[in-house]
């Protein structure tokens, strides 16, 4: 059985750009934990790469 799953920008599940939810959705993890991990990530690795990341993502992911 084939599903068909892409990656998608959340429109229900959204903060800022629903980056982070759709990611949750994607993979089946609590966007909670999606979000907690990207600050976490961010903050340690000097907040611009992973601002860089969350951007690039926005622009790329489309939404549904």
């Amino acid at each position: 059985m084939t599903t068909n799953k892409r990656l998608l920008r959340s429109s229900s599940d959204r903060w800022v750009a629903g980056v982070c939810g759709g990611i949750a959705e994607y993979f089946g993890w609590d966007p909670a934990i999606v979000r907690l991990a990207y600050v976490l990530l961010s903050v340690f690795s000097a907040a611009f790469p992973g601002l860089l990341v969350y951007i690039i993502l926005w622009l790329i992911m489309p939404q549904y």
